[in-house]
C-alpha cells in the first residue's frame, strides 16, 4: 500500500465508482461533495453505502473518496458499496468471508434489457386493436 491508500472499482447497472480508501475519520466524499449532500435526504441509501464499513467495524478508521459516473444516484451508491467492499478486502483478507456472506463482493449483474424491434420496449407490445 502506497502511503496508506487503497483503490478499487465498483460497478452496478451502468454506474462505475472508483473508490479510494485513506486513513481518516469515516467521511465519504463523492465527486467532491459529502455523501449526504450528494444523495440528499435518503437515509436508506446512506446506510447502504456505509454497510461494508459497519460490518468490518471500520466506519471511523477510513475516509472514502469516490469518483462516480453513469446511471442514477441509487445505482452509483450500489457501485460505491461494491468498490468499498473490494478495497476493504485488499486491506485485510479476513474481511472477505464477512462481506461475501452479505453479498457485498458480488457484482449485481442486473442491467436494463435492450429494446426489441416491433415492440414499444424490451417486452411491452404496442396496443392491440381488434377493429
Amino acid at each position: 500500500m502506497a502511503n496508506n491508500e487503497v483503490m478499487a472499482t465498483g460497478r452496478r447497472k451502468t454506474s462505475i465508482a472508483v473508490v479510494k480508501l485513506v486513513k481518516g475519520q469515516g467521511r465519504i466524499f463523492v465527486n467532491g461533495k459529502k455523501l449526504k449532500d450528494y444523495i440528499g435526504n435518503r437515509p436508506a441509501i446512506e446506510m447502504l453505502v456505509y454497510r461494508p464499513l459497519v460490518l468490518t467495524d471500520n466506519q471511523e478508521k477510513y475516509d472514502v473518496k469516490v469518483k462516480a459516473v453513469g446511471g442514477g444516484v441509487v445505482a452509483q451508491c450500489g457501485a460505491i458499496r461494491h468498490g468499498i467492499s473490494r478495497a476493504l478486502v485488499q486491506i485485510n483478507e479476513e474481511y472477505k468471508n464477512v462481506l461475501r456472506l452479505e453479498g457485498l463482493l458480488t457484482r449485481d449483474p442486473r442491467v436494463k434489457e435492450r429494446k426489441k424491434y416491433g415492440r414499444k420496449r424490451a417486452r411491452k407490445r404496442f396496443q392491440f386493436s381488434k377493429r
